[in-house]
């Protein structure tokens, strides 16, 4: 038996998806740029599918610009409003940044920019008090991410975004693990820069998108022939991008349902693991993630018991889970975001995630919850009394 857990980290392509990269790649394989028929087909392909992805956050589609990726568009977001200014001026993100928006500011803090890093309460929430106590004349961007991926708190982006706007700067969001799984509006929701990933929501790998609502100005990262509405210059992979407007469209569609389902097995999950003791759950309970559920080992020891310890251990089981996030699941080093949230060291080396997805089921979740108690057990440096 084998279930899969980690949907957070990547999700399987969707059947519908493959299909319309198959169909690229044997009949619309053009170049989108190139004036003939051949090219238009594709041209029309990448349309589409722009027009998809613009329909999971209700933009127009010509705000929709495609990237490799959800780092690629944060990367664009970040460093495309900083290259607008030929002296560093000031940025606010939050202290639990995916590491996309996290590096990024970090290399622009080497370059002489100055850069407030907003605190979190144990929850991972922010205050949105403290983003106004940050603000400053030369501030001119906050990036706050939407749904945090190793603990699956949501953010108070509405509000957020209105501080921002109020003092006349411009306000990004990594919405990655957010987009698709809950409803995004960006017609109403007070965000300039919005950056989504198509493989959080059963696209193919190595396609994203980044939000640009009209009139925000950015200089690209790639220049060259000026595909994207000259912000992403490169010939479109349009099989990938393919992939991503189906997916993309199939979410919206399955919303309403999915997501409820999603919670219940999360919430279900959860409850059968309430009883372990030591098993700390991580993150915001009621604003969270639908399909995310996280904990901390708080007598995890680093060495013969940790988060990856845990991972190993389900995957001999059958059951691949994530030690906190993925980019971060080669390292032996605490969770950045956990120490952030005021856990001790040796809790956030004990730190776990498992994320349900479309084919995820109860009697999944009550496997999945019976194994790890019983890895728990053996593992355990104190004998456990665990029901």
């Amino acid at each position: 038996m084998q279930i899969y857990l980690d949907y957070s980290a990547t999700t399987p392509t969707r059947p519908e998806a493959i299909a319309a990269m198959q169909a690229v790649l044997t009949q619309q394989w053009g170049n989108p740029s190139s004036l003939h028929e051949w090219g238009q087909r594709a041209a029309t392909v990448v349309e589409q599918a722009r027009m998809q992805v613009a329909g999971l956050i209700n933009a127009e589609a010509e705000s929709i610009i495609f990237t490799s990726g959800g780092t690629e568009a944060n990367n664009q977001a970040i460093m495309g409003v900083a290259r607008l200014y030929a002296k560093p001026q000031h940025i606010i993100i939050s202290s639990i940044e995916h590491s996309a928006i996290a590096e990024p500011v970090h290399l622009l803090e080497l370059w002489g920019w100055q850069v407030t890093h907003l605190g979190v309460d144990a929850k991972g929430r922010i205050n949105p008090r403290d983003l106004k106590a940050a603000m400053q004349d030369n501030t001119v961007l906050v990036s706050v991410i939407y749904g945090q991926s190793e603990v699956g708190t949501i953010q108070p982006i509405e509000e957020l975004g209105n501080i921002a706007h109020m003092h006349n700067v411009l306000f990004h969001t990594d919405a990655v693990q957010f987009a698709g799984r809950l409803p995004v509006d960006v017609r109403k929701l007070p965000v300039d820069l919005l950056s989504i990933s198509s493989h959080k929501i059963y696209g193919p790998q190595g396609a994203g998108a980044l939000y640009v609502r009209q009139g925000v100005e950015l200089i690209p990262l790639l220049v060259g022939g000026g595909q994207e509405m000259r912000l992403r210059s490169g010939t479109q992979a349009v099989p990938t991008i393919a992939g991503f407007g189906v997916a993309a469209e199939l979410a919206v569609q399955e919303m309403p349902t999915e997501t409820p389902r999603l919670i219940k097995l999360r919430d279900r999950l959860f409850a059968q693991l309430a009883d372990i003791p030591g098993l700390i759950p991580t993150g915001d309970r009621i604003h969270r993630l639908p399909h995310h559920v996280s904990f901390c080992l708080d007598y995890a020891d680093g060495e013969k018991l940790s988060g990856k310890t845990l991972v190993r251990e389900m995957n001999l089981a059958g059951i691949g889970i994530s030690a906190g996030a993925a980019c971060h699941s080669g390292k032996l080093s605490p969770s950045p975001i956990l120490l952030a949230m005021g856990y001790s060291e040796k809790a956030a080396l004990g730190a776990i995630r498992m994320t349900v997805g479309r084919d995820t089921t109860e009697a999944d979740v009550d496997w999945t919850a019976m194994v790890l108690k019983q890895v728990l057990e053996r593992l355990t440096p104190v004998k456990l009394v665990i029901r």
